[in-house]
């Protein structure tokens, strides 16, 4: 399953659209008014399925997960000078990607490939694409891309 996150150009706050390979909506992301990120995840008929919570007075940045307001897991970055990399704590889950942070592939504690994420480059906003094995498995990756790229724009201001 591919799906292709696109940041939306004009927002006072993050949002993004998410599509699948029809170019149907799959997710719609709005972030809304917190200390620290706070994204809401809502499927294609308009229910709140998520949401990542960026915990605040952290030394390092981490992000909870939450689906239907149920606590899942959560992804922390780790200390490191020059690769970013990042710890998550969700079904055993582990990330790996280039020092760009562009490109990165999650696999479970087997080495068992979950999801493929890679950014396209000449977008006028942040355009990721989201190659899923499973599609049950859509959102919680979603979830991750979505902590990885709140961090990096924290990073960047």
């Amino acid at each position: 399953m591919k799906l292709l996150f696109k940041q939306r150009l004009f927002s006072w706050f993050d949002s993004y659209d998410i599509y699948d390979e029809a170019g149907n909506t799959a997710f719609v992301v709005k972030g809304e008014l917190a200390w620290g990120h706070l994204l809401r995840i809502y499927n294609s008929c308009g229910k709140e399925v998520g949401y990542i919570k960026e915990k605040v007075f952290t030394w390092l940045p981490k992000f909870e997960m939450y689906v239907d307001y149920r606590y899942v897991g959560c992804i922390s970055k780790e200390f490191t000078f020059i690769r970013p990399r990042f710890n998550i704590d969700y079904n055993g889950w582990n990330i790996d990607g280039d020092w760009l942070e562009w490109d990165y592939n999650i696999r479970d504690c087997t080495g068992r490939y979950i999801a493929c994420v890679s950014k396209e480059i000449w977008n006028w906003t942040d355009t990721y694409v989201l190659d899923v094995q499973d599609p049950q498995d859509a959102l919680y990756v979603l979830m991750l891309v979505l902590a990885i790229d709140a961090e990096k724009c924290s990073r960047n201001n």
